[in-house]
């Protein structure tokens, strides 16, 4: 069990490197210090729970999967979308989640490698509001964006909602697209929109 252990240690250290792997698509839309993977996973994961309660999908596991769905970005580190018409050929999230699990405990590593699996195939309801919520996540972070005068977001807000399918997703991203970035805080306050 120690060498097992050791291999898991090894991970939780390698997961650390997402707390600064920077989300490179942003820095295209001008963003001079973009939000990490990391940061990007939890509210993601977050928001995976929110949108498959409401779909009626089971929310512990479609956060359990958006927890996941980007944690390979430790070997590849984040290629945008552009990047990846230049490679060979996209990595495969499941052949980089068997590297990345190895040696460790049987049942956790193949935990793992079913739960990017799940994310990758698309077909569960928990696998498509993680992946709404993935989408929906980018579109809230591009709004934000926007609103600190980066303008050139507005492609990512865009594209974003236009991949979002499910449902709850769409509604929540209309929403979202009507709602300020700081009405949180004016409501909290008990102030008017004004």
């Amino acid at each position: 069990m120690s060498d097992e252990l050791t291999a898991v240690a090894h991970f939780l250290y390698e997961a650390g490197t997402l707390k600064n792997t920077k989300r490179s698509g942003w820095w295209m839309a001008g963003v001079k210090d973009p939000e990490s993977v990391a940061d990007h996973s939890w509210r993601t994961a977050l928001i995976a729970t929110i949108i498959a309660k409401l779909e009626g999908a089971d929310p512990a596991r479609a956060a359990f999967l958006a927890v996941w769905h980007d944690s390979q970005e430790t070997r590849t580190g984040d290629v945008n979308h552009l990047g990846k018409k230049y490679t060979a050929g996209e990595a495969d999230p499941e052949a980089i989640t068997a590297d990345q699990v190895t040696g460790m405990p049987a049942a956790l590593a193949d935990t793992v490698k079913e739960l990017v699996a799940e994310y990758e195939a698309k077909e569960s309801a928990e696998a498509q509001c993680a992946r709404d919520a993935d989408k929906l996540e980018c579109m809230i972070q591009g709004i934000e964006y926007r609103d600190q005068g980066y303008a050139n977001a507005q492609r990512w807000i865009d594209n974003s909602r236009g991949r979002i399918v499910t449902k709850s997703g769409q509604a929540l991203a209309d929403t979202v697209l009507k709602t300020g970035t700081l009405d949180w805080l004016r409501a909290a306050l008990g102030e008017n929109k004004s």
